[in-house]
């Protein structure tokens, strides 16, 4: 009796894999069709959002994006920077960790030496502002704590970035 209801759960089971199997994905194709199909779809350009104004208090945005394989500031970005600049010549007590990240394309190790020159090209410009180097730290994280999961150019620009975090 044992013997039967097994090879019965058995056989529920298989077919229940099997049919799970066949189904197409959520966007109604099939995962490796669709991944194949667009495999040689070109990559448009992606820009991030547009930076906030920046507000009477604390600055409102801080993060710098920057393009694929660079670390130079963006001309858009030169504002964020300016405004943290001034935070923190207003503020002398304050310290601020310039926390430089990459998108996941790359070895580990080429990753976390091109976050630490994002974070040093934003510690640069604000010394050139005016705050002095000691209450500065650039910190690299390369691929460690990404702000998108998406391996979309959107996503992949999203993780491209230095933030800004106060201490």
């Amino acid at each position: 009796m044992k013997n039967s209801s097994y090879r019965i759960l058995t056989i529920v089971a298989l077919a229940a894999s099997l049919a799970a199997c066949g189904t197409a994905s959520k966007s109604g194709r099939e995962d490796a069709t669709y991944y194949y199909s667009n495999k040689a779809a070109p990559v448009a350009k992606v820009e991030p959002p547009p930076p906030a104004p920046v507000q009477n208090g604390p600055v409102a945005l801080k993060i710098v994006y920057f393009d694929f394989d660079k670390y130079d500031i963006k001309p858009q970005y030169r504002n964020v920077v300016e405004a943290h600049a001034s935070y923190l010549r207003n503020r002398p007590a304050s310290k601020v960790v310039i926390e430089g990240h990459t998108d996941l394309r790359g070895g580990r190790e080429y990753n976390l030496a091109l976050g630490q020159r994002r974070a040093e090209s934003v510690q640069r410009a604000l010394t050139q502002l005016g705050v002095p180097g000691e209450r500065i730290e650039a910190v690299s994280w390369g691929i460690e704590k990404p702000a998108s999961l998406e391996t979309t150019e959107e996503g992949h620009q999203l993780n491209r970035r230095a933030e800004f975090s106060y201490r």
